[in-house]
């Protein structure tokens, strides 16, 4: 029987301060062809104009969040500008058991915990080019007072700071480059070596006669 060297999906955590794009480049990436599904995430928050329940979240109210909260449902969740958010394990080993990678789309409270649950996950994080242009990009939106952009900002800054938790970093400058960037860090994961299944004996299976020369090699990383 012929033996192949596959990848096992992974997870891969995006994250990033409000107004860096992080949504943009989330849509973007899924549109390439890179074995990738989004996951859909649970929230409280009102569903704003042109969103698609199941499709950009499961919109529910407090008390069914709160259900799924307490009967540890959730890989994560967190309590962002006033609304509730949070990830359904069954989503994510749905997505992996289906043979997906598996973007989760988290703010850096969320993003702490799913590196916790979830160490051989991929994480990146998208940094804004400056902070007059975090600030342009949120004044842009037209959708909140002057006070509440001022309170996103704020706190952007300091998320700013969770950015040494995470192995990739990106600055969007410009969504196309930032895509392109993006789906290679996915492409050279999938080739990393300690993700994949069977490399050792597709080897042995393609190079039989290995073993009739002197070792040379130490032990790698993975």
């Amino acid at each position: 029987m012929s033996v192949e060297a596959t990848t096992r999906p992974f997870p891969i955590i995006l994250s990033a301060p409000s107004g860096a794009g992080k949504t943009t480049v989330a849509n973007e990436i899924l549109k390439l062809d890179l074995r990738l599904r989004f996951s859909v995430s649970l929230t409280t928050r009102p569903r704003r104009e042109g969103e698609v329940d199941e499709g950009d979240y499961r919109f529910v109210d407090a008390a069914e969040f709160e259900r799924a909260r307490d009967a540890d449902e959730l890989a994560e969740w967190a309590l962002v500008h006033g609304h509730h958010y949070g990830t359904p394990r069954s989503e994510i080993a749905a997505t992996l058991a289906d043979g997906f990678h598996v973007l989760l789309d988290v703010d850096v409270q969320g993003g702490a915990q799913l590196m916790r649950e979830y160490p051989d996950a991929v994480t990146v994080f998208l940094l804004p080019p400056s902070h007059a242009t975090l600030k342009e990009r949120l004044q842009g939106r037209g959708t909140e007072s002057p006070e509440a952009i001022q309170a996103r900002v704020d706190e952007a800054l300091n998320e700013i700071d969770c950015v040494a938790d995470y192995r990739y970093v990106i600055v969007n400058h410009e969504v196309k480059r930032t895509v392109e960037v993006f789906a290679s860090i996915i492409r050279a994961e999938e080739h990393r070596r300690a993700r994949r299944d069977s490399l050792q004996e597709w080897i042995d299976s393609r190079f039989p006669d290995r073993g009739r020369v002197e070792a040379i090699c130490g032990s790698g990383g993975n």
